[in-house]
């Protein structure tokens, strides 16, 4: 119904900023709320933030609050993770997921899911 594919992810320096990016190359992300998790080595995957469909309700892991902007731009049926004042703790490969309707912090809630981009943050 809708696969999410990531792209953005990379090596850069603690402090420094990357842009992810979520684009839905099969079906889209019409009424669908989007997520981004993160999983590190030896970590349980994590909640990161979400966006409704609308883009009127934002969320965000306490751990990126003022530092990560999630937005998206339905008329080119993608969402953004932009990601300022990186820091080693942030290392860890991102998804993006999907879900109908309402959105949600728990991974088990989201149905559709992307491959994932890397991130890798230097000190």
């Amino acid at each position: 119904q809708v696969q999410p594919v990531e792209s953005g992810g990379g090596l850069v320096q603690a402090g420094g900023s990357l842009g992810l990016s979520c684009a839905a190359s099969v079906g889209t992300f019409t009424n669908h709320a989007v997520g981004w998790f993160r999983q590190a080595p030896g970590k349980e995957r994590e909640f990161v933030s979400a966006i409704s469909w609308s883009g009127e309700q934002l969320y965000y892991a306490d751990s990126v609050k003022g530092r990560f902007t999630i937005s998206r731009d339905n008329a080119k049926n993608t969402v953004f993770l932009q990601m300022n004042s990186l820091k080693p703790d942030d290392t860890a490969r991102y998804y993006c997921a999907a879900r109908t309707l309402f959105t949600s912090r728990d991974p088990s809630a989201y149905h559709f899911w992307g491959q994932g981009t890397q991130v890798t943050v230097s000190s």
